[in-house]
């Protein structure tokens, strides 16, 4: 389990570079390879997500539970790398879309009608592009939305898993005579992972409500 562990992170930490390339790619042909070839590795990685929640099974009782949340956190990592390919593959098509329309445009011959009817085009434009803007502001927040879902998914996954995990110590402690020292560590790192989760949850409305403000 270890080894497909490893193995997963590092695939993580290349796909992480890759999009990086996808973003500075300059032309269109070039963009869309690198999504193909990021997308094939996105794949692979739940591919070996769904491996490792099998392997997670067999593990011992005492460690399952972290190897579990580890395999969990690999599962969030992964969703977010592909919110950001989606939303790299959107901002190309939009942008692809306006470079066609501009070249037709410029390209277009113009009768006397024509000139009527393009000057019409240039008063309503304003209204399109307002109305394209507020399109694509309701698209990002539906991506922040779909995103902060997830994240709030896998903090309650690690919540339960914490209070599993605590439940266990509890359990051992009449059998190993943990000390008490030890287990109000345990209970105050349970009340930091709250008060972690609580602000993250806190950034994640501010932040979406920044971006609802920008784009409107």
């Amino acid at each position: 389990m270890e080894s497909l562990y490893h193995q997963t992170n590092l695939s993580l930490q290349e796909i992480h570079r890759n999009l990086g390339m996808v973003e500075r790619a300059v032309s269109a042909t070039d963009a869309q390879k690198l999504e193909n070839e990021v997308q094939t590795q996105i794949d692979h990685v739940i591919s070996n997500c769904e491996r490792l929640d099998i392997l997670v099974m067999k593990e011992p009782p005492t460690r399952r539970a972290n190897a579990k949340m580890r395999v969990n956190q690999l599962k969030y990592d992964c969703q977010h790398l592909q919110s950001s390919l989606r939303q790299l593959q959107h901002k190309r098509y939009v942008k692809e879309q306006e470079d066609y329309e501009r070249e037709a445009l410029m390209s277009r011959t113009f009768t006397t009608n024509d000139a009527a009817a393009a000057q019409a085009s240039v008063m309503i434009d304003p209204a399109l592009q307002h109305h394209s803007r507020l399109t694509d502001s309701n698209r990002h927040m539906d991506d922040l939305l779909a995103h902060g879902g997830s994240i709030l998914t896998n903090l309650r996954d690690q919540r339960v898993t914490l209070k599993g995990a605590h439940r266990r110590l509890l359990d051992l402690t009449n059998t190993l005579g943990l000390s008490n020292t030890v287990m109000r560590l345990i209970e105050n790192r349970t009340s930091q992972d709250k008060t972690i989760m609580v602000l993250l949850m806190l950034a994640c409305c501010v932040f979406m409500y920044l971006v609802w403000r920008y784009f409107t």
